[in-house]
């Protein structure tokens, strides 16, 4: 299985980071998921891109590109895969 070049932050109650994880998880796509509410360093580093706002999901792809909250269609958009 290749390594996660796909970064989650977010939290194991948020809905959006479920559905998002849910997603990844049928299209077998690895990722690294960081709980923001027991990582403090990955919490800050949400805050400090979203402009203050604990917006999650935060997630950052191979390209240091970053979506957040995205959508399930705009994540396969940009992943290049059929919802």
């Amino acid at each position: 299985m290749p390594e996660p070049t796909i970064t989650i932050y977010g939290t194991n109650w948020c809905g959006d980071c479920l559905r998002v994880r849910r997603f990844l998880d049928q299209k077998a796509i690895p990722y690294n998921f960081i709980n923001i509410d027991s990582d403090k360093s990955g919490e800050q580093f949400v805050i400090s891109t979203n402009r203050g706002m604990r917006s999650v999901p935060t997630i950052v792809f191979e390209d240091n590109s970053i979506l957040v909250e995205p959508s399930t269609l705009a994540l396969a958009r940009k992943l290049n895969i059929p919802v």
